[in-house]
């Protein structure tokens, strides 16, 4: 039985398969680089199966056997880096801008929201938060409903759990903190739960941006999918946007990452500030 002292190495062919399955069935690259990265990340996978090799490891996931354990994989594999309130900018927009704008056009119409990648949920939450306030503050009630999906099992119970350490709310303004999370009875524990007035309004589920067809509604009035295409070739960026795309209303808005652009893809849309464009046939 293996031990976390004694260590597997991966070796160069066993990162090659690894790599390119991980590109051609989720997109995600996996240069060289990150040879070291891959091995750290697996290393608890080799321990849970009580494996000595990732030759072992690959020769296992690759058969017939080990379909259930691509999942855990991507799962150790995929970052996810995510906080509250991520590049504050948008969650201002989406205020001073989407919110009236909604308001005034649709009136009572539900608000449709997707976070196409929205590992362990906080940016469906602070997008539920940035509601709210608007609602609060203007005296108004837009209906809205969010939907997240992620390829990571793991983040995606965290998001449905909605529990986060105090050291996660840091971006959370006090007056948020105190509205939308409860602290757990036990004053030992820093642990919070996002409201169920908040989390009634979510949904989670499990997606592959790289599949052909995306099981989800149209007619979303806003997308978010945010500091992903990074991690994807141009190629593979270009069929995710046409399939988000398509899943976006006309007018509706698109957000991603502030270090991502898709200007030079040639898409439908219109850039309204610097990573949010809108949908304009």
């Amino acid at each position: 039985m293996p031990t976390i002292q004694n260590k597997s190495c991966l070796g160069q062919r066993e990162f090659q398969v690894i790599s390119e399955f991980i590109y051609t069935h989720f997109g995600i690259l996996l240069p060289l680089n990150k040879k070291t990265l891959v091995e750290a990340r697996l290393q608890k996978r080799l321990f849970a199966l009580q494996m000595d090799s990732f030759q072992t490891y690959v020769d296992f996931v690759m058969g017939a056997e080990g379909q259930e354990e691509i999942l855990h994989m991507i799962d150790r594999i995929s970052t996810n880096k995510t906080s509250f309130f991520r590049e504050w900018k948008h969650f201002v927009f989406l205020a001073e801008h989407l919110l009236p704008e909604h308001e005034k056009n649709f009136g009572n119409n539900p608000l449709k929201i997707w976070s196409s990648a929205s590992s362990s949920g906080q940016e469906c939450y602070s997008v539920a938060m940035a509601i709210e306030e608007y609602n609060q503050l203007s005296e108004v009630n837009i209906d809205y409903s969010i939907l997240g999906s992620d390829i990571s099992i793991t983040v995606l119970q965290t998001a449905v759990d909605a529990v986060y350490k105090g050291k996660d709310l840091e971006q959370v303004p006090l007056a948020q903190r105190k509205r939308y999370f409860l602290r757990s009875k036990d004053k030992m524990v820093d642990k919070f739960r996002i409201a169920p007035g908040v989390r009634k309004k979510t949904n989670f589920q499990w997606l592959n941006l790289m599949d052909a067809y995306y099981n989800v509604p149209r007619g979303f009035d806003i997308i978010f999918c945010r500091n992903v295409l990074i991690y994807f070739d141009r190629k593979t960026q270009k069929e995710v946007i046409s399939k988000l795309l398509l899943k976006l209303k006309s007018g509706g808005y698109l957000f991603l990452g502030h270090a991502e652009s898709i200007l030079d893809l040639n898409f439908p849309v219109k850039m309204i500030e610097p990573s949010v464009y809108q949908k304009i046939k």
